[in-house]
């Protein structure tokens, strides 16, 4: 790889990173105004048309076709757009934007436990470790280093949420491997918009009970650039630019710019005027740690299977 396709690859998986940790800091101010049910259904509802308008100027019609795999797709996008988006907006509800940037930032680590429950592939020593380290930053993030408020209701009850919306990602994103010969664009335009169709029912369903209202227009115009940015910025733009940095760099390499989710919220929070406890920060570095030491241990992992696989060739 040539050094300006390097530095471009960075810059789009930096873009992506620092976008969803700011996003989670956009949308709480929204939540008591627009619930996260009608709040995802507007940010996946202008994804969805966006994502298919880039997908028909990019492959033409012919990429809309499901292939026989429709309910699959379906299955996936579910997970990956209704499951996550509306466990993780409910969840923030009760819970602090830069929790759900690190409870986020745990996502790497989650997939190789589920690779492992899954798919049986153990993951290394080294992994197993930096998933304790991790988890233990996690309780002193949502705990501010107070465990007994673990066994309280409220923010730990949200913070769960998101940790089940991140398992939600997890699944949808280990779903792209059945994938491979359909271009990341495609792959995320149809599961997209049949996860949609799931984001409007479980809406339509939550509204027609009672237990969600729609937003008003007040609402919904006072926090437009708000949503703009979510729709925009931290769904089309950041998961593009994920994609295509993630396959210019690769899947090991670029796992680490999700260090940049938590950092960029903490930042943000920061300058926001948020005073941060002495546990909170040390919990964000043991998961950004935990994470640095994984990938880089993984990838000598790899380097010297690469060796030995080029001397046994000889």
């Amino acid at each position: 790889m040539s050094r300006a396709s390097l530095f471009q690859a960075m810059g789009l998986l930096l873009l992506a990173a620092v976008s969803w940790g700011g996003m989670f800091q956009v949308a709480k101010p929204l939540l008591p105004q627009i619930d996260a049910f009608h709040m995802t259904a507007i940010r996946y509802g202008g994804a969805a048309f966006l994502f298919a308008g880039l997908l028909a100027y990019r492959e033409g019609r012919g990429a809309f076709r499901l292939e026989g795999r429709g309910m699959l797709l379906w299955l996936y996008g579910s997970l990956g757009f209704a499951g996550f988006n509306l466990l993780a907006f409910t969840g923030l509800a009760h819970s602090r934007p830069e929790h759900a940037a690190v409870i986020m930032a745990l996502m790497p680590l989650m997939t190789a436990l589920v690779n492992w429950g899954m798919r049986g592939i153990r993951p290394a020593s080294h992994t197993l470790f930096a998933i304790a380290i991790a988890l233990t930053g996690v309780v002193l993030v949502v705990s501010n280093g107070h465990l007994s408020a673990l066994s309280a209701s409220g923010q730990v009850g949200g913070d769960l949420l998101l940790l089940l919306g991140a398992l939600c990602w997890v699944f949808y994103t280990l779903g792209a491997a059945r994938f491979t010969h359909w271009s990341p664009l495609r792959y995320t335009t149809l599961t997209c918009l049949l996860g949609a169709l799931s984001i409007f029912a479980a809406t339509a369903a939550m509204t027609r009970l009672g237990h969600i209202h729609p937003p008003t227009m007040v609402a919904v115009r006072d926090g437009m650039w708000a949503l703009a940015y979510m729709v925009v910025i931290g769904a089309v733009i950041a998961v593009l630019s994920w994609n295509a940095g993630i396959r210019q760099l690769g899947a090991l390499n670029g796992v680490l710019f999700i260090n940049f989710v938590p950092v960029s919220a903490f930042v943000i929070g920061v300058i926001l005027g948020h005073r941060f406890g002495l546990a909170e920060l040390a919990g964000a570095a043991f998961v950004i740690l935990a994470l640095i030491f994984n990938s880089l241990l993984s990838q000598r992992a790899s380097a010297r299977v690469a060796v030995n696989a080029v001397a046994m060739a000889r």
